[in-house]
């Protein structure tokens, strides 16, 4: 038995180391907490009422919560869940490098053919500038561009021969008023060709007969003066002359007289005939005349086309006179509205109207 005796002292080392391994282990921990993920996007949908407006080139997509409008983010640019990289160049967003959390990416290239054109090679997705009138994008051997020439507009309705024209120093293109074939205007005792600026212009016994266009009426409604300068009289001298004008009556609400679904009336005109008054005085005719209406969304109207009448006045002490009065025949209604004795209002930059006689 004595053999026996080394095997049990072995066993019970054994199990003593044993018990005591086991004794040191920890207990295990409480598992860790999970990352919450940031949420970008939210419901319901909190949208601006108006889209944003995106730089040239830049696409204009809905995020990628499927709420809003939002200009697509390019490329090495962060994107998210909401934030949409650019599809139109052939963008997406790469989360590699947020790992493990993958909120956060980069917006990355996919890979796709160039584009070639005028013998320069554009990689995919890349924007250019062949000239300085477009932008251009390169998408997957497809060439895309806007143009940047978009400010220009003709001239008002009034200017009869508009074109477009390179201007020294700019890249666009402008629109002018080609004044060379404008119509010569009808005089008692000469013919007067008005000159670019307003003036009219011909020989008269050796003088150089020069009018300028009737000022802006003094008054919004009710009757006001309008004034020129003009050296068309026998002396030669420079004079100035004045009218009467009124254009729309004070009294008379025109907005109820705008047609259903209308923003804009361009003439009103009153049912009966009246005589015009001044200081007392009454016009020995009556008459219908043409107003200039109003509109509801900012637009102002004014007179394009207008004729210069006489109009034979008589007072209660039965003295009489003779007045020039302004008579409309046509209006037009725009955003370039002036001010009554505005002395900055010539200096618009649209092409300068004169009076259109019938």
């Amino acid at each position: 038995m004595r053999w026996l005796i080394p095997w049990i002292l072995a066993a019970s080392s054994v199990c003593q180391i044993l018990s005591q391994n086991t004794t040191t282990i920890p207990p295990p921990t409480a598992a860790t907490e999970e990352y919450v993920r940031v949420q970008y996007c939210k419901w319901p949908c909190d949208c601006p009422q108006v889209a944003p407006v995106c730089p040239a080139g830049v696409s204009l997509v809905t995020d990628g919560c499927d709420c809003c409008r939002a200009c697509a983010k390019q490329l090495g640019e962060n994107c998210t869940e909401a934030d949409t990289c650019d599809p139109h160049k052939g963008l997406y967003c790469d989360y590699s490098r947020d790992s493990p959390r993958y909120e956060v990416g980069v917006c990355g290239q996919m890979t796709g053919v160039g584009c070639v054109l005028n013998g320069v090679r554009y990689v995919n997705g890349q924007s250019f500038q062949p000239n300085c009138k477009f932008n251009c994008t390169c998408l997957n051997g497809d060439v895309g561009c806007v143009p940047l020439c978009l400010n220009s507009r003709p001239p008002l309705v009034w200017c009869q021969n508009p074109k477009r024209v390179k201007m020294a120093g700019k890249c666009c293109e402008q629109w002018i008023c080609d004044d060379s074939r404008r119509f010569r205007k009808p005089s008692p005792r000469h013919v007067a060709s008005p000159a670019y600026g307003g003036e009219s212009e011909s020989w008269h016994n050796n003088c150089i007969i020069q009018t300028t266009p009737w000022s802006t009426c003094s008054k919004t409604c009710g009757m006001g003066i309008s004034t020129r300068i003009s050296n068309d009289n026998d002396k030669c001298k420079l004079v100035k002359e004045r009218r009467l004008c009124n254009m729309r009556p004070c009294e008379v609400d025109i907005t109820k007289h705008i047609r259903p679904g209308k923003k804009c009336l361009g003439v009103y005109r009153e049912e009966e005939q009246k005589n015009f008054t001044i200081s007392g005085c009454v016009s020995k005719n009556s008459y219908r005349p043409k107003y200039c209406g109003v509109c509801t969304d900012g637009r102002c109207c004014t007179p394009y086309k207008s004729k210069t009448i006489q109009v034979r006045f008589e007072c209660p002490d039965r003295t009489g006179f003779s007045w020039n009065v302004m008579w409309i025949n046509a209006c037009f209604c725009n955003l370039s509205c002036r001010k009554p004795n505005d002395i900055f209002a010539d200096l618009e930059n649209y092409h300068d109207y004169t009076e259109i006689v019938n």
